[in-house]
This record gives C-alpha cells, sequence and structure tokens, in this order.
C-alpha cells in the first residue's frame, strides 16, 4: 500500500509539471528605455525587438510558450509583422483596443504655406508615397469629382462625366488619376489607373480586374480622384509625387501648424505564414486596434472560380498554412483593403469578438486555392467538357481553409472603396461556422459564398441588413453554385443533371445551414441563391422585406421561416430539383420565374390571403396550406413570433428565438445597431391602393371591384379579373395570348367573378390549356392560352 502512495504521488507530481509549460513574458513599451531586454522593468519600445526575442527564445525552445505584451500606446510598423512556423505558441497580446493601437503609417511633419485662398502646401520626403492622409486621426479625402457626400448612395458622390474628355482637358496631368466606376451591371465596382490621353482626348485606362464577369464601366455611377484640379472642397487633398509637395485644404486654418499628421505607408500589419507541411499553430493575436494602412485595389487579382469575383490574396491580418490560430477582441479601422485573411490551408482559425468598421474592402475572407478543386472552371461562359470532367467528388487537395469560426463580431462600414466586397466571404472551403454578427451597411453582401465547394458551413443567428447599397440584384445573403455540374447554357445544363441525379453534389459534398438569422435587405433579396446554389438547409430565420430567392440549383431546403411583406422567389427550377419549402409563414404569392419544375415538396405553408395559397394548389402544391392571420406577437419590436392560438401552429410553423439575432458581446451590442422595423402591410391589401395584386405566370392579376372599373372596360356587371401587367415570355401571353387591359370573364366555360375564382378553375383543370372568354377594347373575345 506504501509503495502504491509513491506512485501515485510521483504519478501527480509528473502531471503537475508537465501541464504546466513554463511561458516566457516579453513587454513592449512605447517609451524608450535605457538596456531594454523585453523585461517588464525595461520593455522594449517596439514590437519588431519582441518579435526577434521570440525567435531566440523558440529557437532554444521550440515547445516555449511566448507572449508579447504590448503595453498602452500607439505602434507604427516600418514593415508588417511576420510570423512563420517556428514561432507557434505566440501570444501577441495588447492592453485592449482602446489602450494599444498598431499602426500602417507614419507621423508627417509639415511646414504649411499658403498656396491660394484655401489651398496650402508643404514639402515632404523625396520618395514618400501614400494614399491616405489622416489629420488628427480623421482620414481626409483624396481630391475627387464630384465631391464627397456622403449622403449620395454610389461613391458618396458620382457623376456621369467623370472623365469626359471635355473634363480631362482641363486637367494639366491626368496621368495618375483614378477611375471609379461600378460594374455596368451593378454587380460590383471597377478601379482604373488614367495613364495618359488618346489623340480623341479620352484617357488611356490601365486596370479592372476587380471583377470576374467584365462588362464597360457604368455610364452614370462614376467618380474620378487624385486630380489636382479637383482640389476643390474642405478636406481634400492631393499629392504631387514629381515635386514632392502636399496639397491640402483644411477644413479650418486657424490652426493649421498644430495639426496631428500621418499618411499610411504600408499594406498589411501582420502576416502569419506557413505550409501545408509545416504549419503555424496556436498564434493568438488580441486586444489591439489596426489602423490606417494604404488601398489595395490596383493589386493583382484573381477570379474565384465561376463566381463574379476576383480577389487580392492578401488582407492587413493574413493567415496562410495555418492551425488553431485566433484573432480576438480587437478593432480594425481605417484599413484601405481587405482586413482579415485565411488564405489556402487553414484550420481551426477563431475570429471573435472583434469590431470592424470603416474599411476598404472586406472583413473576413476565407479563400482557398484552385489547386484543391475538381475540373475547375474560372470564367461564367467556361465549362470543362464531361468527357474530360473529374468526377470524383470533394476536393483534389488541401489548400483550402476548413473548421473555422467567425463568432460575435460587429462588421460595418467595408467596402468603402472596392465594391466586389462582403463582411464575410466564402470561397473554396469547407466548414465554415459564422455565427452571433452583426453586419450592416455595407455595398454589397453582408455574408458571401462564392461557390459550392465543399459546403458544411454553418450560418446562424447572425443580424444582416442595410445590404446592397451601392450594387444590384444581390441579398443579404448571397451565393453562387457554377461547380462543376453548371453550364450557362440551360439547356445543356438540364439535360446533364437529369442524366446525373449526383452532380450537383460532387462539389458541394456537405449541407450548408442557414438557421436562426435576421435578414433584411432593401435593394435586393433578403436571402439570394443564386446560379446553381445546391445542398442548403434553409430554417427559423426572420426575413423582414425581400423574402427567399432559390435560382436552378438542387438539394434545398427551406422550413419554418419567417417572410414578412414576401414571399419564397424560385426562380428557373429544374424538373428534378429536390427542393423542399414547408411549414413556412410568407405574406405574398410565389414570385416565379419560368419553372421546369416545382421541386420536391411544397405544402403545410401559411398564406396571407385564399387567393395566393390557391395560386400554389394549381400546380398541385399546398393542398394542407392555409391562409390568414398569423398574429405576430409585437413587430414594432421585431418580435414575429406568433401568438399561442395562431392559426399558423396549425400547419406545423414553430416559434424560435426572437432576442439572439447578432453581437451578444455586452460592449459591442451597445454599439451595435439594429434593422428597420418594416412597416406591416394589410395581408388583404399588396399595392397601395388597398388591391389585392397577385402574380400568375409572372403576370399582375386583380379582380374588378368597382362601378368605376365596370365602366372603364366596358363590363355588364363589376364582375372579371383584370391583366394589369403582362410578360411577354409568359405562356399565357405568348401566341396571341392574353394582353394588358384585358378582363377574363369566363375559364373552361365557367363563370370567372374574382381572382379566387379563375384560380379554383385554374386547380380544376388538369391540361395545359385554358379557353377564356375575356374584355378586350370593350368587345368580347374567345382564346386559348398555354398555361405552361
Amino acid at each position: 500500500m506504501k509503495k502504491l502512495s509513491v506512485i501515485v504521488i510521483f504519478f501527480v507530481f509528473m502531471m503537475s509539471c508537465s501541464s504546466t509549460t513554463d511561458i516566457t513574458e516579453i513587454y513592449v513599451s512605447q517609451n524608450e528605455v535605457a538596456n531594454a531586454n523585453g523585461s517588464k522593468d525595461a520593455p522594449f519600445s517596439n514590437i519588431s525587438e519582441a518579435i526577434k526575442k521570440a525567435n531566440e527564445i523558440k529557437s532554444a525552445n521550440t515547445e516555449a510558450k511566448v507572449v508579447i505584451n504590448i503595453l498602452p500606446g500607439t505602434y507604427r510598423l516600418s514593415e508588417a509583422i511576420k510570423i512563420p512556423a517556428s514561432l507557434s505558441g505566440l501570444t501577441i497580446k495588447g492592453a485592449g483596443a482602446s489602450e494599444v493601437s498598431i499602426k500602417g503609417s507614419q507621423v508627417l511633419e509639415a511646414k504649411w504655406k499658403t498656396f491660394s485662398n484655401n489651398i496650402f502646401v508643404t514639402d515632404i520626403p523625396a520618395g514618400l508615397d501614400f494614399d491616405q492622409f489622416l489629420v488628427n486621426g480623421k482620414p481626409q479625402i483624396l481630391a475627387r469629382y464630384p465631391n464627397y457626400d456622403e449622403s449620395a448612395q454610389y461613391w458618396q458622390g458620382y457623376a456621369a462625366d467623370a472623365i469626359s474628355k471635355e473634363r480631362v482637358a482641363t486637367w494639366a496631368n491626368p496621368e495618375g488619376a483614378i477611375f471609379n466606376a461600378l460594374h455596368n451591371g451593378r454587380w460590383g465596382g471597377f478601379h482604373f489607373e488614367i495613364t495618359g490621353v488618346n489623340d480623341d482626348g479620352t484617357p488611356v485606362l490601365s486596370g479592372g480586374q476587380q471583377n470576374n464577369r467584365g462588362s464597360k464601366p457604368h455610364e452614370e455611377y462614376r467618380m474620378v480622384e487624385n486630380v489636382f484640379e479637383e482640389l476643390d472642397s474642405a478636406g481634400e487633398w492631393f499629392l504631387d509625387k514629381k515635386r514632392n509637395k502636399l496639397f491640402y485644404w483644411p477644413e479650418s486654418i486657424s490652426a493649421i501648424n498644430d495639426l496631428n499628421l500621418e499618411v499610411s505607408v504600408l499594406k498589411d500589419l501582420i502576416q502569419v505564414v506557413g505550409t501545408l507541411g509545416n504549419p503555424v499553430k496556436d498564434v493568438t493575436i488580441s486586444g489591439i486596434k489596426f489602423e490606417n494602412t494604404t488601398r489595395t485595389f490596383m493589386e493583382d487579382f484573381e477570379p474565384l472560380l465561376r463566381s463574379d469575383w476576383t480577389i487580392y490574396r492578401g488582407a492587413v491580418v493574413f493567415f496562410e498554412g495555418t492551425e488553431n490560430c485566433k484573432v480576438e477582441h480587437s478593432e480594425f479601422t481605417n484599413l484601405g483593403g481587405n482586413v482579415i485573411m485565411a488564405s489556402k490551408y487553414n484550420k481551426g482559425l477563431e475570429i471573435k469578438d472583434n469590431y470592424i468598421h470603416d474599411c476598404g474592402a472586406s472583413a473576413v475572407s476565407f479563400v482557398g486555392d484552385v489547386s484543391a478543386v475538381r475540373s475547375p472552371a474560372l470564367t461564367y461562359r467556361e465549362f470543362v467538357p464531361v468527357a474530360e470532367m473529374d468526377t470524383v467528388s470533394g476536393p483534389k487537395g488541401e489548400l483550402y481553409p476548413r473548421e473555422c469560426l467567425v463568432d460575435n463580431n460587429l462588421i460595418h462600414r467595408i467596402g468603402r472603396v472596392e465594391k466586389q466586397t462582403a463582411g464575410v466571404q466564402i470561397a473554396m472551403a469547407m466548414d465554415i461556422t459564422v455565427s452571433r454578427n452583426s453586419i450592416y451597411d455595407v455595398p454589397r453582401a453582408g455574408i458571401n459564398i462564392g461557390d459550392g465547394t465543399w459546403g458544411g458551413h454553418i450560418l446562424e443567428f447572425n443580424d444582416v441588413f442595410n445590404t446592397v447599397l451601392e450594387t444590384s440584384d444581390h441579398g443579404s445573403f448571397n451565393s453562387w453554385g457554377r461547380d462543376r455540374f453548371w453550364h450557362p447554357n440551360r439547356g445543356i445544363m438540364d439535360s446533364l443533371t437529369t442524366a446525373n441525379a449526383d452532380m450537383p453534389k460532387w462539389d458541394a459534398i456537405k449541407t450548408t445551414i442557414i438557421r436562426n438569422n435576421r435578414f433584411r435587405c432593401d435593394h435586393g433579396w433578403d436571402v439570394d441563391l443564386d446560379d446553381g446554389s445546391s445542398n442548403y438547409h434553409i430554417y427559423n430565420n426572420l426575413m423582414l422585406n425581400s423574402g427567399l430567392k432559390l435560382r436552378e440549383g438542387f438539394n434545398r431546403v427551406a422550413e419554418n421561416n419567417i417572410m414578412v411583406n414576401n414571399s419564397l422567389h424560385p426562380h428557373v427550377w429544374f424538373v428534378n430539383s429536390e427542393d423542399v419549402f414547408k411549414h413556412n409563414i410568407v405574406q405574398k404569392s410565389y414570385q416565379d420565374v419560368r419553372l421546369s419544375g416545382w421541386g420536391k415538396e411544397m405544402d403545410y405553408n401559411f398564406f396571407p390571403n385564399e387567393e395566393s395559397m390557391l395560386k400554389a394548389q394549381i400546380y398541385n402544391r399546398d393542398l394542407h396550406s392555409a391562409f390568414g392571420d398569423p398574429m405576430f406577437k409585437d413587430p414594432a419590436s421585431l418580435d414575429f413570433s406568433v401568438a399561442e392560438n395562431s392559426p399558423a401552429l396549425k400547419i406545423g410553423f414553430k416559434n424560435f428565438p426572437m432576442d439572439q439575432f447578432g453581437v451578444q458581446n455586452a460592449e459591442l451590442k451597445k454599439m451595435a445597431k439594429t434593422p428597420e422595423i418594416p412597416v406591416m402591410r394589410d395581408p388583404s391589401e399588396e399595392n397601395k391602393k388597398g388591391t389585392l395584386v397577385v402574380a400568375w405566370l409572372r403576370n399582375d392579376l386583380k379582380s374588378v371591384e368597382s362601378e368605376q372599373e365596370q365602366s372603364a372596360y366596358g363590363l355588364n356587371t363589376p364582375e372579371g379579373v383584370i391583366l394589369l401587367k403582362v410578360w411577354s415570355g409568359s405562356p399565357a401571353v405568348k401566341n396571341n395570348g392574353l394582353k394588358k387591359g384585358d378582363v377574363i370573364l369566363e375559364a373552361d366555360g365557367k363563370k370567372v367573378k374574382t381572382v379566387k375564382d379563375f384560380f379554383q378553375i385554374n386547380v380544376e383543370n388538369k391540361t395545359n390549356k385554358l379557353d377564356l372568354v375575356i374584355m378586350r377594347n370593350q368587345s368580347e373575345k374567345k382564346i386559348t392560352i398555354n398555361t405552361k
């Protein structure tokens, strides 16, 4: 027994020794001290010395844990901090984001002289180049046309004549000017440098690599900057690189020589880079404010498969070849390009409790390498022939992010320069979790998934709103598929997927889950799954304005969602899509476009009125659905739970939490905004006049409701269904079918008094044609229309 006790004591002793690996603390202070050695009493005066010391410690003992403690102060870097695999286990810990700032800018000493009435000039050191100029910590405006206007929707001010030859002719030296324009389809932005002037007076442009679906620049949404002659308002500045002079129009001239001036000189601040075979492990960065880096929109960009995106593979804090690293409790602001990026191989990266705002490009990006993709295609029109296609499911290589987390971050006002950006961007990655983030005030999508490779992502409890402010045809959440199976020719794609039903899951091997989020988009869809996005499960989401769009893809299940003032937008579905839509509350009829089929199951949904439900039942769908008032508890407080006696509960809808959306970190939550409260529409009134308008085969119908309408259309009684708007591609309109202004009086020999009557007859009709009696130009007419 005594021998056993000795063994136990020895075992406990050994365990205590092995669990307390020595941690070496290194300190950095902005105050210089004599004989600095990195101790608390003699801290280093710059971070580079601390990194050098950490390298020495790790060289002597690779298992050592090193913590670099950054004491309160401002630290300006002369080059980015580089953390290789040999520094695995390193922690860089600031005293707090409000106490410690790491900047990519340097102080500028100026001796201002009057240049004109409002403009001052100073000499600067030869060779100094910068594109961000800050005064008392506030970024100033690079001389531009038109002038900066925060209330303007595009570019904070836009003008069609930004680079007209007449305007260019007024510039003494156009070279070096930057031309910014939206894509012609407003799918992102372009940036060009003017390198000269053609003989006809138009500028020579270099650039435009920032979008993967090229177009000419938008004719109206344009802005030009970095032109001396456009320095014409307070806060603007211009750098004359050839003469080494800085020109500035201050907001006030009373203390022009007492201003604190900074210029950005670095594009990145921390680079954590290893390899697949020798990754950087267990690096933590926390408690730091990162500020003032240069813009990167003219760097080399690369396409992200067949999404609309190209991207600069770089960021202010950059991870590549890493495992189990963290960025937490930090602030990122006034940064010129991408903020945080996980490039190629990254496993277990966590980005938590950060505040990211007022930055030039995307906030958080996960971007794998195309070498990991089987049969990759890189442009919209590119397609690998089936005979040459790799048919093995899943990734080909390992250079992609996986099992990473973006949690509890406040992200807003990003994409201030670049427009093909997102709060969180995911491309060529697997198993990324995006949870409890508040993302708003962004030019494009809040969260974007660029392709189906390889799914497994979880998006939950996020609050994403005030999005798509400067672009078009996107959503607060936006995704594409465009994977191996996808072809831009719908007929070819249809035949391929019909022949091989497993093809859509070759790349989207895991289901992506979107659950318990709140979305609002006023310039697109709340949730937009575009161009082949497949293998999604979408449930328990509150969509406040523009509903859910599902285009083309396969195997999407949407259930138990609430779509305030809107509905499902099924676009271009396949016969065998296998899509499921059930137990949802919608407040409009389905907004369908060019469907070949209605999916695997659409039933047990709750509609605002019988007409909207009957429209779905025409296609033998929603046979067990119901309609009426869902009885939301408190919409004015954004509580869309339904009451205990709500009829929506009878079709299987279940309440989900309404108080867990967005950032939950107490400090960040105090600062976070919430979406605008929707103005609830009367479920029986879908337009401003209080008239129920229902879409059918993309044509707008309404019942005749008054003697005034009876008179206007030459009817015998105030009964019938008016065609308010028609779509030329609708089967009911083609081949001399229905026309705008027609009034349907009879269908299949039965009298039509209301839209409800018309839909009921459609439900009973088992053919693809309808015989109608219509009133056209105040004369009755018999026609036969197609319904498919």
